[in-house]
């Protein structure tokens, strides 16, 4: 079959509005539920009050009810003498002991509070105040009178709503039936999670995130089988889902491959609106009908997100009504520049934290696959098509995935790569469960930079001086002299050569580099580059003659990776990667890792808590127990400036 091309792309918010026209609320059945099973629901007409609440006129406090003018004369200074009610019509000054919530007798009008009763032998009280008509007392419909407007039509049903409706004589209420938004996998390569893995194989999880926002905004999910790249096995799916459901999501096969049917079954079974949409991640997204509204959603997970985002829950807020509970959004700084694709409305996911008083958006990877992502993410920064970046120091608006109190309690974290900062995040959940430490891996160099820059908290580094094979001190004075930071040792930890498990190729020392190995690296500006170039220059080795010495990756798992799935041959890391991934480890050298602090951090309460993580023991044997690690003197203070 022959390769598609995108007829056209269509405007992100044209696609919504284009989408939209298609959702009509009027064809959502209501239903009528116990209110015991409303929370969430939305209603489907006006609800009004079926008796008054209170229907009674209840006693408001503990105490005794009187008439209020058998109380007129009562002062602090003179009390007055009430006796015990006799009868429905008793005489004056009477009185009857009442509790909260009680109903009064027809003669009462007021109550008065027990404190202020003095109790005396013979029965009678006496009291030191006097007290205006209905104190003390609730009103007959004080909350709500009958035939009221209690509730309005498209109201979400919170915890106190539903008390509202009891109270008010209600117990069943006509809600909105939940839109069912059908959801349909598709692809030969897909399995189950929890089945066997092979090369070509994908673990199908986009229509359990799916179902999960439909849930999240209101909506019934139905998930299907996976359907095959078959177009008339596609059909027969769509087919079915039109029947049972108000939506359908396709998911995957909306791209230009061979085999991507999304647009092809939908143009065929009913009418075509859009095939592409100028949005990143999301572009390969398909729009249009088959009876009922269908998005074809990219296979791709963030992709697949940010369709759902921004076409699939406008579309259920439309039918309900209402729109889904959303965090708000929040100005923040871009530590550097970002470039963007002219032409494409682009989705930035950022972590975020405050350094001093700014609140910083620090990028991370854009890959349309990478799911982890938008685990780490506190928010989305949208970079509008028209716009080819952001320049560093730029303020932006990020449209926050998490409660603005998480933001606050972020520690970030930024420089060079190590599993020891996994370890010392979870001690410190274990410890403090509101904070969190944002970790961004941009090498040594670059941790002292963003230090620097105001942009982080503390960086991780260790940079070899090689004059005086001192780490990290010279360099501190060197690129950032005037800086009021710390220097907080966290372990030494052993840097060597990670190869395949049974060491195929013979590698014994950088020497054996050369011998044809492919070799993977780490970026400039990394403590482990700065070791190998200075290890090579001591070794005499010509960088030019090691076979992918100019191939970089960002992390110690990273070149692991390369050199587990045969990538590379080896590469240069710490040995908890080369266990974590079980690989074969050549000692090369053993260095020093710190943590430097901003001084002002370090003097604050968060950053009280972290060092009093690095000091202990259940730390040191955390970080020991990942194999390659000497934490004695972890929390130990190095350098002061």
């Amino acid at each position: 079959m022959a390769r598609k091309r995108y007829l056209k792309k269509t405007p992100l918010n044209q696609a919504r509005e284009l989408f939209l026209a298609s959702v009509d609320p009027l064809t959502l059945q209501s239903e009528n539920i116990p209110v015991d099973d409303a929370l969430d629901c939305i209603t489907a007409e006006a609800v009004f009050a079926k008796i008054s609440s209170p229907h009674y006129h209840a006693a408001a406090m503990d105490g005794i009810c009187v008439r209020a003018e058998d109380t007129f004369g009562a002062t602090e200074f003179v009390g007055k003498k009430l006796t015990p009610a006799d009868g429905e019509s008793p005489d004056a000054n009477a009185f009857a002991y009442v509790d909260t919530g009680n109903s009064l007798p027809a003669w009462a009008n007021a109550v008065i509070m027990i404190e202020k009763v003095r109790q005396l032998d013979d029965g009678s009280v006496e009291i030191f105040e006097s007290v205006g008509p209905w104190n003390h007392i609730r009103l007959v419909g004080e909350d709500v009178v009958a035939t009221e407007l209690l509730l309005p039509r498209s109201h979400c049903l919170r915890p106190y709503d539903l008390g509202a409706l009891l109270a008010a004589g209600h117990t069943r209420v006509t809600v909105k039936a939940r839109p069912k938004v059908g959801i349909i996998p598709t692809g030969d390569e897909l399995i189950q999670p929890g089945d066997e893995t092979k090369p070509g194989s994908v673990i199908e999880f986009n229509s359990t995130i799916l179902a999960a926002f439909v849930r999240e905004w209101g909506g019934a999910p139905i998930k299907y089988a996976r359907a095959r790249d078959d177009a008339e096995l596609l059909k027969q799916a769509v087919r079915r889902a039109a029947e049972e459901c108000d939506l359908i999501t396709i998911i995957a096969g909306s791209s230009a491959g061979e085999h991507d049917l999304t647009a092809e079954v939908i143009a065929d079974a009913g009418e075509l609106w859009a095939h592409g949409i100028d949005v990143m991640p999301g572009k390969p997204a398909v729009l249009g009908t088959v009876g009922k509204p269908v998005i074809g959603v990219p296979g791709y997970p963030v992709s697949a997100i940010i369709i759902a985002r921004e076409i699939l829950r406008p579309a259920l807020e439309k039918f309900l009504g209402c729109a889904a509970p959303s965090l708000p959004s929040v100005h923040a700084l871009v530590p550097k520049k970002i470039a963007s694709h002219l032409g494409l409305e682009e989705f930035i996911r950022v972590s975020l934290g405050r350094v001093g008083e700014k609140l910083v958006a620090v990028p991370l990877a854009r890959g349309a696959g990478v799911i982890t992502t938008m685990v780490h993410a506190d928010g989305l920064l949208r970079i509008p098509s028209l716009v080819e970046g952001l320049n560093g120091g730029e303020e932006v608006e990020v449209d926050l995935l998490r409660p603005q109190a998480d933001i606050e309690n972020t520690i970030l974290c930024t420089g060079s790569h190590d599993l020891a900062i996994g370890v010392l995040e979870d001690q410190l959940k274990q410890r403090c469960p509101e904070l969190k430490i944002a970790a961004t891996n941009v090498g040594s160099l670059g941790g002292l930079l963003a230090l620097q820059r105001g942009e982080t908290h503390i960086a991780g580094t260790h940079l070899l001086d090689p004059p005086t094979g001192v780490y990290n001190i010279p360099e501190i004075k060197k690129t950032i002299p005037k800086l009021p930071v710390i220097l907080v040792h966290l372990a030494q930890r052993e840097q060597g050569i990670l190869v395949a498990r049974g060491n195929p190729k013979s590698i014994r020392s950088l020497d054996d580099l050369r011998s044809g190995s492919r070799f993977v690296n780490r970026q400039p500006g990394s403590g482990t580059r700065v070791l190998l170039d200075f290890e090579l220059k001591r070794l005499g080795i010509d960088p030019n003659s090691i076979d992918g010495y100019e191939r970089e990756e960002f992390t110690h798992m990273s070149v692991g990776v390369a050199v587990a799935s045969g990538l590379a041959d080896a590469g240069l890391g710490v040995r908890a990667a080369a266990n974590a991934l079980g690989l074969d480890f050549i000692p090369v050298a053993n260095e020093q890792y710190d943590l430097l602090f901003l001084r002002s951090f370090f003097e604050s309460q968060r950053g009280a808590q972290l060092m009093a993580i690095l000091k202990s023991e259940s730390f040191k044997d955390a970080v020991g127990a990942l194999g390659g690690y000497d934490t004695r003197d972890a929390g130990k203070l190095l350098y002061r400036q």
